[in-house]
């Protein structure tokens, strides 16, 4: 376990070095003025300008000028916003929660409806309902995301209206942001009707979730039907139906925990996805987060806001990619040991 840690660990260092050499590359990528593009600070005049250059050593080497962009990372220094004039840190600590809390619903969505219908396509494999599960999931695997929520939109708060077209909760409400979530935040605030603001926010997250969760939750019932499939054409579920164990016993104590350790590896994939379609149905809703905050940024040329942001949101990918990765390893020593087998 120790081995496996350390391998981790070193690969999330190298991962990180990676990406911010890249964001770092990419001051001097973008138009305009390097320091300008590094800090989000215009110099007023050639003595604010220089004493900048001398602090971010632009007048020393790659290295050296890296060495210290990684030291101001760290310390939280991120520059500010060409738009806002604001610290970066503060802008990306407001719109990643945001863009979190929608990748995280509409997984929970995919994993509460998506699992036990795919464990009931595969137990009923070959049926007509196996067939009519199957045939719903790829259509609904094969729909865009931003066409999907462009429909939601179209339907149930244009021609319905029985869901807020945009936002995260009405401006009736004035929630402190104390955590980032805003379900959280209702519940951590006062002088307010808890049970109304938290219905108002339900409704601003329905579409959007549903619009993110409907490719994963197909994804999930094909990958579980699949799952399961295979684990009852495997001989200890022939033998512990030859012993008498009813069904129930079978599926509980064989089937599900041998069906769902194949999945957990691709869920790190899923949240990738998840996070990718969220930023992009984002921009539809007006949701604040940072899929949203980006497109700004490209749209007004906030240079600093878009290296920071894509180092941030690279960041949180690669990291969850790795956690979940280090999980199922955890669990599943099996696999450690079959691909130390294999090499």
């Amino acid at each position: 376990m120790i081995r496996i840690l350390s391998r981790y660990i070193i690969l999330f260092v190298l991962t990180l070095l990676v990406l911010a050499a890249m964001s770092f590359s990419l001051a001097y990528l973008f138009p305009g003025d390097v320091l300008t593009n590094l800090t989000g600070i215009t110099a007023q005049n050639d003595i604010q300008r220089n004493a900048l250059i001398k602090q971010f050593r632009l007048d020393s080497g790659y290295l050296v000028q890296f060495g210290y962009y990684l030291n101001e990372l760290f310390a939280g220094n991120w520059g500010y916003s060409f738009i806002s004039g604001l610290p970066l840190r503060d802008e990306i600590g407001l719109a990643l929660p945001a863009t979190i809390e929608l990748a995280s619903y509409a997984m929970l969505l995919a994993i509460v409806i998506g699992i036990p219908v795919g464990c009931y396509a595969g137990l009923r494999s070959y049926t007509p309902a196996d067939y009519g599960i199957n045939s719903a999931s790829m259509v609904g695997y094969s729909f865009p995301v931003f066409w999907l929520a462009l429909l939601f939109i179209l339907v149930f708060s244009l021609e319905l209206n029985i869901v807020p077209l945009s936002g995260r909760i009405s401006l009736l409400f004035d929630i402190p942001d104390k955590t980032g979530f805003i379900l959280l935040d209702i519940l951590l605030a006062d002088n307010i009707d808890r049970s109304l603001a938290f219905k108002d926010a339900l409704q601003h997250l329905l579409l959007p979730t549903l619009a993110i969760s409907t490719i994963t939750t197909a994804s999930m019932i094909r990958l579980t039907r699949r799952s399961v499939i295979d684990v009852l054409n495997r001989p200890y579920i022939a033998a512990a139906r030859s012993r008498g164990l009813s069904r129930w016993q079978i599926f509980f104590r064989h089937i599900l925990r041998n069906a769902l350790l194949p999945i957990l590896p691709l869920m790190a994939i899923q949240i990738t996805t998840l996070i990718t379609n969220a930023m992009i149905v984002e921009t539809l809703f007006s949701w604040p987060g940072i899929g949203n905050w980006l497109i700004q940024a490209i749209y007004q040329r906030d240079y600093p806001a878009l290296r920071v942001g894509m180092l941030a949101v690279a960041s949180m990918v690669i990291t969850l990619t790795i956690l979940i990765d280090l999980f199922n390893r955890l669990i599943d020593p099996s696999r450690e040991k079959y691909e130390r087998a294999t090499v």
